[in-house]
């Protein structure tokens, strides 16, 4: 196990000054990696009451119910890994944890995603400060989904994480994955890697809530393998202020009739800059992409939202769609969709279209009794209402719960 990782490091010291090809540079050094280890706990409801409220805020439910298992961590601290006593068929471990459990997991590793890749990808490997491991096994198909928890809690603190997640063939996995800050922490950096491995006839419904705080740099790095028959369903929401926001999942579909769909909403307020977009490679007969973005842009946030559909095999559809609401006139959204059919069969489309409030509706929400700041939110919770085909029932109500509280406090 040493020679393996030693290896990956060596690729990695080779390219820790390379810039990524999108979003503003960061410098790293500038974040610290010291901080105190942190007491495991033995629940979620065991959490102190200002980090219970934060997490609460990102979907993580603190009594555990509708939950199949529980993932936090602490600054760089694993204080809670478990999986509820009656759930059978599901491994939530550390990632380190799990690399000395599973020899076979070094298969896996940086597979999905490029280690030399980036700076930011050479970091998370020369210094990992944690992550997740949740696999489903075979043929196991959960009904409640898997909570995880990112949190920082030390003041200029780079958190430098490797997650994997694997969903066995014919399994089904949900999770939701909050990410946040202690009330008193403004800034730090964050650095997540997320590699997904979905199984033939396997389905990974997975949904990342980010509410960090105005001086945090977010630097995720996603990749998915799709075998066939597998569905890979990525939900993305960002609706606080945050420095730097770039991200740009890839997913591989590999097998016949692979699915992926990516529904991504972002809320861009105060200074906030948001470079976040997905891309999906369709590699395998009649698989199929669908990517879908709805950006709202305030006071003088900028936000790239972009798309990538790559058809190489005959027989395959993709189609993504982008919508951008203007809140400001210091705002800006930018709108950017590409389409490559490498071969004949291909049905690649795209649509996108950004604008502001139409002032007949507010005008008329206003003469039914609504003033103007009640107005906007009530149109900024319908822009933004996930209705998400496919989604599970419960995970659907979580995401509407958190654009419904998060709409009343941002306008």
């Amino acid at each position: 196990m040493s020679d393996f990782r030693e290896g990956l490091k060596a690729d990695a010291e080779k390219v820790k000054e390379k810039p990524a090809m999108l979003g503003p540079d960061v410098d790293i050094g500038k974040f610290s990696l010291k901080t105190v280890q942190v007491e495991p706990i033995s629940s979620p409801d065991k959490l102190a009451p200002q980090i219970a409220e934060r997490a609460q805020e990102v979907g993580i439910n603190t009594d555990e119910n509708s939950r199949s298992g529980t993932f936090f961590q602490h600054d760089h601290s694993v204080i809670l890994a478990c999986q509820k006593k009656e759930i059978e068929g599901v491994d939530i471990l550390s990632t380190s944890q799990a690399l000395k459990q599973y020899d076979w997991l070094k298969d896996y590793w940086w597979k999905a995603v490029a280690v030399e890749m980036d700076k930011y990808t050479a970091t998370a490997e020369i210094h990992q400060t944690g992550g997740y491991f949740i696999r489903s096994k075979p043929g196991v198909r959960l009904t409640m989904p898997v909570q995880a928890c990112l949190f920082i809690g030390t003041q200029g603190l780079l958190q430098s994480v490797h997650n994997m997640i694997i969903a066995e063939e014919d399994s089904e996995l949900h999770i939701i994955t909050g990410c946040t800050t202690h009330p008193q922490v403004s800034s730090g950096m964050h650095i997540g890697i997320s590699e997904f491995y979905v199984k033939k006839g396997a389905t990974i419904t997975f949904t990342m809530i980010h509410g960090w705080a105005e001086e945090v740099e977010v630097r995720p790095r996603t990749g998915a393998i799709i075998e066939e028959g597998g569905t890979f369903i990525s939900n993305y929401i960002c609706f606080k202020p945050v420095k730097s926001l770039q991200m740009y999942p890839v997913s591989y579909l590999m097998g016949r009739d692979s699915r992926v769909r990516y529904h991504t909403l972002l809320y861009g307020c105060g200074n906030s800059m948001l470079d976040v977009g997905s891309k999906a490679v369709l590699s395998g007969e009649g698989a199929k992409a669908e990517m879908t973005a709805r950006a709202i842009g305030k006071d003088s946030a900028q936000i790239i939202a972009r798309g990538y559909l790559v058809g190489e095999k005959a027989e395959t559809k993709g189609h993504l769609e982008c919508r951008g609401l203007l809140l400001s006139d210091k705002a800006k959204i930018h709108a950017i969709p590409e389409l490559d059919a490498k071969t004949d069969g291909c049905n690649l489309s795209h649509e996108a279209a950004v604008g502001k409030i139409e002032e007949a509706q507010l005008c008329y929400l206003m003469s039914r009794g609504l003033n103007e700041d009640e107005a906007t939110a009530l149109i900024v919770r319908g822009f933004l209402d996930p209705e998400v085909p496919g989604l599970p029932e419960q995970i659907k109500q979580e995401v509407k719960r958190t654009v419904k509280l998060t709409s009343e406090k941002v306008m």
